[in-house]
């Protein structure tokens, strides 16, 4: 396991649309692992392949309930609004407000590569929504409303 470099906004990478993944190899097993490691050094809700330079269709989301590893995820349900900051690991230091569904459902493969639903409401949702995005080359800043500001992170 290991820490991959995140990759930032105006990097090309993050414009491209993700390949499916087809089987599960020790090599996808090892960029679970790593983005798992880097998403929560960077004390991040989620992180998408493309994040850490890989165009495969692979999420790692974590909102406080455990690592949730979503493989070739796509959205199949929404329903209600929610409005409210985001930010992203590949543009620290800056959020802006970004309205998405309150409520989300997904279809992805497990580590086992079996078909699994999960239904999400509020943070989780828009985490879905956001680290989806990613696959497709796209950032949450094609969806704010209004400037971007500057996050304070409070110190421990």
């Amino acid at each position: 396991m290991a820490l991959r470099t995140i990759r930032i906004q105006g990097d090309p990478v993050l414009e491209k649309k993700c390949r499916e993944i087809t089987e599960m190899t020790p090599k996808l097993q090892t960029l679970i692992e790593d983005m798992l490691d880097t998403m929560y050094d960077a004390m991040g809700v989620g992180l998408a392949a493309p994040q850490v330079g890989i165009l495969k269709r692979v999420v790692v989301i974590d909102v406080g309930e455990g690592p949730i590893v979503m493989i070739n995820p796509e959205i199949i349900e929404t329903s209600g609004e929610q409005t409210g900051d985001e930010g992203c690991l590949s543009l620290p230091g800056k959020a802006g407000c970004v309205t998405r569904p309150n409520y989300v459902k997904a279809r992805f493969l497990g580590e086992d590569m079996q078909e699994y639903e999960i239904e999400g409401e509020e943070l989780l949702a828009r985490a879905i929504c956001h680290e989806l995005d990613h696959l497709d080359g796209h950032m949450y800043t094609e969806k704010v409303e209004g400037p971007l500001h500057e996050v304070k992170y409070e110190e421990d």
